[in-house]
């Protein structure tokens, strides 16, 4: 099992920071029609009732923004996947459709405001991640981005490097068709409140489309 821990950095920058995550044993598929029901009708209740300003006030939102500043990373110039996801539909874009396990991981996201880290477990290297914050030049190529600088971000670190970010998370971690576990982290940088639905929503989505028992969960902090 993981052992995730979090970095002085990290908690000086955002002292009431909790972490959960949540491991199971998954099967992925190109696409899960019942999935994208959900995502249409969360797609369809967030156009119909926020405004574009509206985004980044939403707490778990707001909160890893904070913490993006404290950290010393422009949010606005880097945003948080959850924001970035949120505003994307706000702009009439449909979300994008890659596989059954990143698309549930979004529409979690989506939901609750969390930038939530999806992984491949089997591709990270050993059992230990710690969060910190990015280095000037660290080396980190974010999925579709190419080189990402996650100088002054949060990020996971296994025995090799930093595995993701709440804006995007590594190429080499990245979960596939071909993935098997996953392990999908919260970054409760509002602390507490929120988390235990977030993950719980996570295991019933994998429960209902990833042919999951929906693993079991790690709290952090």
């Amino acid at each position: 099992m993981y052992q995730i821990t979090v970095s002085e950095e990290i908690k000086n920058a955002c002292p009431i920071f909790k972490g959960a995550a949540v491991y199971a044993e998954v099967t992925n598929t190109a696409f899960c029609e019942g999935l994208w029901e959900e995502i249409n009708a969360f797609t369809r209740e967030l156009t119909s009732t926020t405004q574009p300003e509206d985004i980044k006030l939403q707490p778990a939102i707001a909160a890893t923004r904070e913490a993006y500043k404290r950290c010393g990373k422009d949010p606005s110039r880097y945003r948080p996947s959850a924001e970035a996801l949120r505003r994307r539909l706000m702009r009439g874009i449909a979300l994008y459709q890659i596989d059954t396990l990143v698309d549930l991981i979004n529409l979690v996201s989506l939901r609750t405001g969390y930038s939530i880290g999806g992984f491949d477990a089997d591709k990270i290297q050993g059992t230990d991640l710690k969060l910190g914050v990015g280095r000037a030049e660290e080396p980190f190529e974010g999925i579709g981005r190419g080189v990402l600088n996650i100088e002054g971000l949060p990020v996971y670190r296994d025995a090799v490097g930093g595995i993701g970010t709440p804006t995007s998370d590594n190429e080499r971690t990245k979960m596939d068709l071909g993935t098997q576990h996953i392990l999908a982290i919260v970054n409760g940088y509002s602390g507490q409140e929120g988390l235990q639905e977030a993950v719980e929503m996570i295991q019933e989505l994998l429960k209902k489309y990833a042919s999951s028992n929906g693993g079991e969960i790690i709290y952090f902090e």
